[in-house]
């Protein structure tokens, strides 16, 4: 690893933290992970095992997410807004993409992107309710007793008539779960229909008639549920190809962070994690 050629990109999410490491504008090292608890506490147990070799290093860092500022005041480097860092990120893994679907804990967002320029040509998040995101499908799936991470996914990917479920409200949603159990539906239909609800949430309350350019990049933790990978195909009829889950998907705007540090040399001096526990 050439020292003089790396930057960092944290990104503190609402479930997760985000970390990638850029080494001559190439990822060197990516790490995702939820936490159950504390986010500066999980940041700090990454940065100790899995970066330790950039203890009282200087280099580029880039923060952003909800917990992108609070990091910034702890950290240091450069805070950019999840836009920002989510449009660079793709300009360099996936320039081609022309629209951005990004699904994470409790926020959606949607660019749409021309990546020869460079530019954001829009851009949609969703409001404070985090219903049709990551959290409402973690919840349903806990009602359901299935494992968000192990099994929700393949378990949609049999169902051949997913049911109608609202998508825009849990506590619809509750009733309309409730209701297909009263009648012995699978488990399997309740769940592609859970995901075709957060598709259509998504392409109604956040798209909102924006026009989805193809080819369409689905990336966030979310996009590695196939059922949503499924529900989004389906809905927003894409041919073969028309929708990509790029490299990087679930770390993305840790990424571009890196990157927008790393082009402003925005540099930390004698990189101390302990700052955190400070």
């Amino acid at each position: 690893m050439n020292k003089a050629h790396i930057s960092l990109g944290i990104d503190i999410g609402s479930v997760s933290v985000k970390l990638v490491l850029m080494d001559e504008g190439k990822v060197a090292k990516e790490v995702y992970r939820r936490f159950h608890g504390g986010p500066f506490e999980t940041l700090y147990e990454l940065l100790n095992d899995q970066f330790d070799e950039l203890k009282g290093q200087s280099f580029p860092l880039g923060v952003t997410g909800i917990g992108g500022k609070t990091a910034q005041s702890i950290l240091g480097g450069k805070f950019s807004g999840e836009i920002a860092s989510l449009a660079r990120g793709n300009y360099h893994t996936a320039p081609h993409v022309r629209t951005v679907i990004e699904m994470g804990g409790e926020d959606s967002k949607l660019l749409i992107l021309d990546g020869k320029q460079k530019t954001i040509i829009d851009f949609a998040m969703n409001a404070q309710c985090a219903a049709g995101t990551g959290s409402f499908l973690d919840q349903q799936a806990g009602r359901l007793k299935i494992s968000i991470e192990d099994e929700f996914g393949q378990l949609a990917l049999k169902s051949k008539n997913p049911p109608r479920i609202a998508g825009r409200c849990s506590v619809f949603a509750k009733s309309d779960m409730i209701h297909l159990q009263q009648i012995a539906t699978p488990d399997y239909d309740i769940v592609a229909g859970l995901c075709f609800a957060v598709a259509r949430n998504f392409k109604s309350s956040i798209a909102r008639g924006k026009k989805f350019e193809r080819p369409v990049a689905f990336e966030g933790g979310v996009a590695a549920n196939p059922g949503m990978v499924r529900a989004f195909t389906e809905l927003l009829e894409l041919e073969e190809g028309e929708l990509i889950i790029p490299e990087h998907f679930n770390v993305m705007c840790a990424l571009g962070a890196a990157l927008l540090a790393g082009e402003e040399n925005t540099v930390v001096q004698n990189f101390d994690p302990e700052k955190i526990t400070a």
